[in-house]
């Protein structure tokens, strides 16, 4: 497999990721927590004097990590005086330890906050991230930026509203969220790669009945079921309700036939012996090192694992997201977790300054070299071939003619754990798909009418 050449810190650090300078503008520079603006914000801050920047992030995986390492060494090649302190952990231990943090006296200065409400909602609540709109304008954001995949980091003062109001991070990757194959094991079946969800199931069999393990999952940590009934629930729920569920928003309910369909269909996949042994017991990583191996024909699983799966299977391994019946595509996706600005920050112009160097236009070729999915300029950045062209081209297709659907535990504070709990209940045959929606139902419609 071929690795991507680590580019030199002389060539990041030039002129290709020159900051745009523009004169101060009204807005929060260079003090901390506070509820009132502390003056005026500048783009410029070569003259800030020596500053430790200190940043949480979870990009851990093999090009996740390297794209953070390139830009951060850059940064400070063309900062000196800007010292960046990172820590990095995986998603389950910053999405712990974060919320700690953030109440203690030495909280980070940038972090990456889930969109979800119970992360990013939560720390907009209680006060814990600036608002970003007057580095937006100075940097231009919005231009850069569609308005379709800010809303995901966007909330209003209250977090009452998720998808509007002021923005609160930019994320750097765009996220989609599809089926991986090995393209030895579907030759040696004699399937060509799946078209619908119908093709699919029918796979599906065709495995189990050839003595393989058709479908790799490890749902330990619950949320990984998430990523696979959310696109399967996109082939029999519109999208606009599944938006409404997932965002938290009125105006939908999970006791629909649709949805009990959706969650009948997964549950049957287990009853029908798609899935490895074991699936609630075994580990979210351990799932695709598994198909990596030789053990499975697909995994349903995130963008993210791409440029680990191919390090892994090089040619081997493929990526596809299966049309609804009815042609079209609907699949779970959308950006990954966005980087904001706490309001303990000691600089928000430096924090500031870092957050649109990570995110900018040159920055995204950076992304697409390490083997990360760039939320900007993807379809340039596309590679020729391999898993990654796979995933360019699908991410492309659902964002321009299809429906990215939201991640499902957005939806409420609590849904996290409703819906990971639930999942691994519905998998274990604990409960029905009429059950199962119930559960999700109460838990949904509470927080909408509390919300109101």
């Amino acid at each position: 497999m071929k690795r991507h050449t680590r580019l030199g810190s002389a060539v990041l650090g030039g002129a290709a990721f020159a900051l745009v300078l523009s004169a101060c503008a009204p807005g929060t520079g260079g003090g901390g927590a506070s509820d009132e603006p502390a003056g005026e914000i500048s783009t410029d801050i070569s003259g800030v004097g020596d500053v430790t920047l200190t940043v949480w992030d979870q990009e851990v995986r093999g090009g996740q990590n390297e794209q953070m390492e390139q830009l951060n060494e850059a940064f400070m090649e063309k900062y000196p005086n800007v010292t960046i302190e990172r820590n990095s952990q995986a998603f389950d231990d910053l999405a712990t330890t974060l919320r700690l943090a953030l109440t203690g006296d030495d909280a980070p200065d940038v972090v990456q906050a889930n969109n979800g409400r119970n992360t990013m909602g939560a720390f907009v609540e209680a006060g814990q991230l600036r608002p970003l709109d007057d580095y937006a304008d100075a940097y231009g954001w919005t231009d850069r930026y569609a308005e379709s995949i800010l809303q995901y980091s966007s909330y209003s003062d209250d977090a009452k509203t998720f998808g509007s109001g002021n923005l609160y991070g930019l994320p750097q990757v765009g996220e989609v969220v599809g089926v991986f194959y090995s393209k030895s094991k579907l030759d040696a079946l004699g399937l060509e790669v799946p078209q619908t969800w119908s093709d699919f199931e029918g796979a599906l069999q065709t495995a189990k009945d050839a003595g393989e393990t058709p479908l790799q999952l490890g749902n330990v940590e619950q949320w990984p079921a998430l990523h696979v009934f959310g696109p399967l629930q996109g082939n029999f729920v519109d999208a606009e309700s599944i938006t409404n569920l997932g965002l938290g928003n009125a105006g939908a309910s999970w006791t629909t036939p649709e949805n009990e369909e959706a969650a009948a269909t997964m549950q049957q996949w287990v009853e029908a012996g798609y899935f490895n042994e074991g699936v609630n017991g075994a580990d979210y990583d351990a799932a695709w090192q598994a198909l990596a191996d030789g053990n499975g024909v697909f995994l349903i699983g995130g963008s993210w694992l791409a440029a680990d799966l191919e390090d892994a299977m090089g040619d081997d391994v493929g990526f596809f997201v299966p049309s609804t019946d009815e042609g079209t595509y609907a699949t779970t996706g959308g950006t990954g977790l966005p980087f904001a600005v706490t309001s303990a920050a000691d600089n928000t112009d430096v924090a500031a300054a870092y957050i649109d160097f990570i995110t900018s236009d040159e920055a995204m070729q950076i992304l697409a070299d390490t083997g990360n999915l760039p939320v900007n300029r993807t379809a340039e950045l596309a590679p020729e071939s391999g898993v990654l062209a796979d995933v360019f081209t699908v991410f492309g297709e659902v964002t321009e003619n299809g429906a990215v659907l939201p991640y499902l535990d957005y939806a409420t504070p609590t849904f996290s754990d409703t819906m990971g709990q639930s999942l691994q209940d519905l998998i274990a045959g604990n409960i029905t798909p009429a059950q199962f929606t119930e559960t999700l139902e109460a838990d949904y419609a509470e927080f909408v009418s509390s919300n109101e």
